[in-house]
């Protein structure tokens, strides 16, 4: 490969990983930030006031354009199981990293 060529190739490669760093900067400063609404998500769910909340959603009593998405059992189970496969992944590519 021919100097120039290389010297090319390489600046694309830093780019990228420049890049992508970057990125993953804001995404992570984002994910730490939203891990104490996680947490009061996670305590709400397995709380009373979810459970009784749930029953006046399913009894009628709510109004009707009240947003309830935290009242359907999947969304909150969803979001709590997508954090933890996340934490696991963050763990792989820390310790991918580590090891080259």
């Amino acid at each position: 490969m021919e100097q120039t060529e290389r010297i090319k190739q390489m600046e694309l490669r830093l780019d990228r990983a420049s890049s992508a760093v970057m990125e993953l900067s804001a995404a992570l400063e984002k994910y730490n930030e939203a891990q104490d609404d996680i947490t009061k998500l996670d305590a709400y769910y397995t709380s009373d006031e979810w459970k009784q909340d749930f029953a006046a959603d399913e009894a009628g009593e709510l109004p009707p354009s009240l947003r309830r998405g935290v009242l359907s059992e999947d969304a909150i189970w969803n979001v709590l199981s997508d954090n933890r496969e996340m934490a696991v992944r963050l763990l792989e590519a820390v310790t991918a990293i580590l090891r080259k």
